[in-house]
């Protein structure tokens, strides 16, 4: 028997990329669910996938700038989250790369993580973000990133079963969370319209937001002078 009431819940609503597009497959699987995010500031034209539907939101929704700059309101993500009201619904399901999973849910209720990543800032590629940072901002960091590190943790414990985006995502949720993922459950990517070619050139092609994590820009052997597209 399917669940009366089903509570998709993601991280933000910015733009539509990879994680979107995660979400806008499990909402077509779950045409009734409800949507929660901690601010929704997608542009009309880009959420037609999501079936047009709005997200409720926190208090961030309203807090000046967050629609371009809600990487500053990190050290309050985790208390935002956890004023969406999930309570009543039978199945809770998070897409998951900051604070979604740390949503608090009734104790009937089944919690599904899909994890596209552990906290990456405050988990592995901690030092990789701070590598940007200098003095008293960088000092600043360090204290918030321990913060989350601790409180992500935790909150993994709210989860009944994980369902991770790759192999590699299973094994950084086992090293952060001291958990196995269920299933591994890769993003819809629409294979069957790529065909490798036989011979390979001195280039690649990246997609993906330019975030400096990525590393896009960072030289290799096949391209030396970096940036290769």
């Amino acid at each position: 028997m399917s669940p009366r009431r089903v509570a998709v819940v993601h991280d933000w609503l910015i733009d539509y990329a990879g994680a979107e597009r995660v979400v806008a497959e499990i909402l077509r699987l779950f045409p009734e669910a409800d949507l929660f995010a901690l601010v929704d500031h997608m542009p009309p034209a880009e959420r037609a996938p999501l079936g047009g539907r709005p997200a409720r939101t926190t208090f961030l929704q309203r807090m000046p700038g967050v629609a371009k700059h809600f990487q500053l309101y990190l050290p309050l993500m985790p208390f935002a989250i956890e004023q969406l009201d999930v309570t009543g619904y039978d199945l809770v399901i998070s897409s998951n790369s900051a604070v979604a999973k740390g949503v608090i849910v009734s104790p009937d209720a089944l919690h599904i993580c899909y994890l596209h990543s552990p906290m990456r800032y405050a988990h592995d590629l901690k030092f990789t973000y701070l590598a940007a940072e200098r003095g008293l901002v960088a000092a600043a960091l360090r204290v918030v990133l321990h913060r989350l590190r601790r409180w992500d943790q935790q909150s993994a414990a709210g989860v009944d079963h994980f369902v991770a985006a790759s192999h590699y995502t299973a094994l950084r949720a086992r090293k952060a969370y001291r958990r196995e993922a269920a299933a591994v459950i890769h993003p819809p990517v629409e294979t069957a319209r790529f065909t490798p070619g036989t011979t390979r050139d001195d280039y690649y092609v990246a997609v993906g937001r330019l975030m400096p994590v990525k590393r896009i820009d960072v030289p290799s052997a096949r391209c030396p002078s970096g940036g290769c597209w």
